[in-house]
């Protein structure tokens, strides 16, 4: 079973930037699609971002577009996701997943695999 391992997240002031990184293991094949996901306090999980594995186009929803940007590094493998301007209502704990539907607007993870995930607060 694929494993993920997220990190990177703390407190930030709105405005501010995080990096997450998240690494899987476990995955069979090197070109797999990631998505990004977040449980806000209160709030059912949801995908903000993700990238695809046949030609590494990413996919946003509208809540981050222009504010977040995923990517993976070919050599390491580690995925990243880098947000900036972050607002209050980004507040969530984030994690990553493999096997997603990954489509503007629409990112879905296909199995109830998760990891421990990073806490992101922004406040202040």
């Amino acid at each position: 079973q694929v494993q993920f391992v997220e990190s990177g997240g703390g407190l930030v002031q709105p405005g501010g930037s995080l990096r997450l990184s998240c690494v899987a293991t476990g995955v069979t094949n090197d070109r797999y699609e990631i998505g990004w996901f977040r449980q806000g306090p209160g709030k059912e999980r949801e995908g903000v971002a993700c990238l695809k594995a046949n030609d590494g186009t990413p996919n946003y929803v509208a809540s981050v577009r222009g504010r977040f940007t995923v990517s993976r590094d070919s050599v390491t493998k580690v995925n990243y996701l880098q947000m900036d301007r972050l607002e209050p209502e980004d507040t969530a704990v984030y994690y990553c997943a493999t096997d997603v539907i990954c489509t503007t607007d629409i990112i879905i993870a296909l199995e109830n695999n998760w990891g421990q995930g990073t806490q992101v607060t922004v406040s202040g």
